[in-house]
Protein backbone atom coordinates (compact mmCIF):
# COMPACT_ATOMS: atom_id res chain seq x y z
CA UNK A 1 0.00 0.00 0.00
CA UNK A 2 1.41 3.47 -0.74
CA UNK A 3 0.18 5.75 1.89
CA UNK A 4 0.96 8.94 -0.24
CA UNK A 5 -0.63 8.08 -3.40
CA UNK A 6 -3.88 6.80 -1.12
CA UNK A 7 -4.45 9.99 0.78
CA UNK A 8 -4.04 12.10 -2.61
CA UNK A 9 -6.51 10.04 -3.80
CA UNK A 10 -9.00 10.52 -0.97
CA UNK A 11 -7.93 14.19 -0.67
CA UNK A 12 -9.21 14.73 -4.14
CA UNK A 13 -12.74 12.65 -3.76
CA UNK A 14 -13.37 14.34 -0.84
CA UNK A 15 -12.89 17.97 -2.38
CA UNK A 16 -15.02 16.66 -5.64
CA UNK A 17 -17.84 15.60 -3.29
CA UNK A 18 -17.92 18.50 -1.32
CA UNK A 19 -17.78 20.84 -4.30
CA UNK A 20 -20.85 18.96 -5.62
CA UNK A 21 -22.63 18.85 -2.59
CA UNK A 22 -22.73 22.61 -3.00
CA UNK A 23 -23.30 22.24 -6.83
CA UNK A 24 -26.58 20.17 -5.91
CA UNK A 25 -27.66 21.36 -3.12
CA UNK A 26 -26.97 25.35 -2.94
CA UNK A 27 -30.35 25.89 -4.56
CA UNK A 28 -31.62 25.35 -1.26
CA UNK A 29 -29.24 27.84 0.86
CA UNK A 30 -29.48 30.65 -2.09
CA UNK A 31 -31.34 32.17 -4.85
CA UNK A 32 -27.78 32.46 -6.97
CA UNK A 33 -27.78 28.50 -7.54
CA UNK A 34 -31.03 28.03 -8.09
CA UNK A 35 -31.01 31.07 -10.61
CA UNK A 36 -27.27 30.10 -12.57
CA UNK A 37 -27.38 26.51 -13.04
CA UNK A 38 -25.54 26.87 -16.77
CA UNK A 39 -22.96 28.13 -14.82
CA UNK A 40 -23.13 25.42 -11.62
CA UNK A 41 -23.16 22.78 -14.57
CA UNK A 42 -19.58 24.14 -16.02
CA UNK A 43 -18.39 23.24 -12.61
CA UNK A 44 -19.09 19.45 -13.37
CA UNK A 45 -15.34 19.81 -15.48
CA UNK A 46 -13.21 20.50 -12.47
CA UNK A 47 -15.66 17.83 -10.41
CA UNK A 48 -14.78 15.28 -13.18
CA UNK A 49 -11.13 16.06 -13.08
CA UNK A 50 -11.49 15.72 -9.70
CA UNK A 51 -12.83 12.39 -9.05
CA UNK A 52 -10.66 10.89 -12.50
CA UNK A 53 -7.46 11.46 -10.59
CA UNK A 54 -8.82 10.75 -7.39
CA UNK A 55 -9.40 6.74 -9.23
CA UNK A 56 -6.03 7.13 -10.57
CA UNK A 57 -4.60 7.79 -6.82
CA UNK A 58 -6.40 5.24 -5.17
CA UNK A 59 -5.71 2.59 -7.80
CA UNK A 60 -2.44 3.28 -7.33
CA UNK A 61 -2.13 3.34 -3.64
CA UNK A 62 -3.95 0.23 -2.94
CA UNK A 63 -1.33 -1.78 -5.30
CA UNK A 64 -3.50 -1.67 -8.61
CA UNK A 65 -7.09 -2.74 -6.77
CA UNK A 66 -9.58 -0.94 -8.36
CA UNK A 67 -13.16 -2.65 -5.60
CA UNK A 68 -11.58 -0.59 -2.89
CA UNK A 69 -11.12 2.83 -4.33
CA UNK A 70 -14.63 2.54 -5.55
CA UNK A 71 -15.85 1.83 -2.46
CA UNK A 72 -13.68 4.35 -0.65
CA UNK A 73 -15.03 7.05 -3.27
CA UNK A 74 -18.82 5.61 -2.38
CA UNK A 75 -18.31 5.96 1.50
CA UNK A 76 -16.79 9.33 0.84
CA UNK A 77 -19.37 10.62 -0.77
CA UNK A 78 -22.02 9.15 1.64
CA UNK A 79 -19.94 10.79 4.54
CA UNK A 80 -19.68 14.34 3.58
CA UNK A 81 -23.21 14.40 1.73
CA UNK A 82 -25.03 13.53 5.80
CA UNK A 83 -22.29 15.97 7.40
CA UNK A 84 -23.29 18.53 4.77
CA UNK A 85 -26.69 17.82 5.23
CA UNK A 86 -26.41 18.13 8.68
CA UNK A 87 -24.22 21.14 9.43
CA UNK A 88 -25.67 23.12 6.67
CA UNK A 89 -28.69 22.31 5.73
CA UNK A 90 -29.98 21.76 9.62
CA UNK A 91 -31.18 18.34 8.44
CA UNK A 92 -30.76 15.90 12.02
CA UNK A 93 -29.44 12.41 11.60
CA UNK A 94 -31.90 9.74 12.40
CA UNK A 95 -30.89 6.53 13.56
CA UNK A 96 -31.81 5.07 10.17
CA UNK A 97 -28.57 7.76 8.60
CA UNK A 98 -26.40 6.79 12.01
CA UNK A 99 -26.22 3.34 10.86
CA UNK A 100 -25.57 4.25 7.30
CA UNK A 101 -22.57 6.39 8.02
CA UNK A 102 -21.08 3.95 10.48
CA UNK A 103 -21.26 2.03 7.57
CA UNK A 104 -19.79 3.74 5.04
CA UNK A 105 -16.71 4.55 7.80
CA UNK A 106 -16.86 0.79 8.13
CA UNK A 107 -16.82 0.18 4.59
CA UNK A 108 -13.17 2.51 4.21
CA UNK A 109 -11.46 0.92 7.41
CA UNK A 110 -12.33 -2.64 5.59
CA UNK A 111 -10.61 -1.62 2.22
CA UNK A 112 -7.46 0.18 4.40
CA UNK A 113 -7.10 -2.47 7.26
CA UNK A 114 -8.13 -5.41 5.81
CA UNK A 115 -4.75 -7.45 4.11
Amino acid sequence: MQWGSLWIGVGLSAIAHIITWFQLNGQFINNWFRDNIFILSLFGIPISYAHIYSTRYMVDGLNGLYWPSRFMGFSIGTIIFGLFTYLILGETINLKTAISLLLSLALVGVQILWK
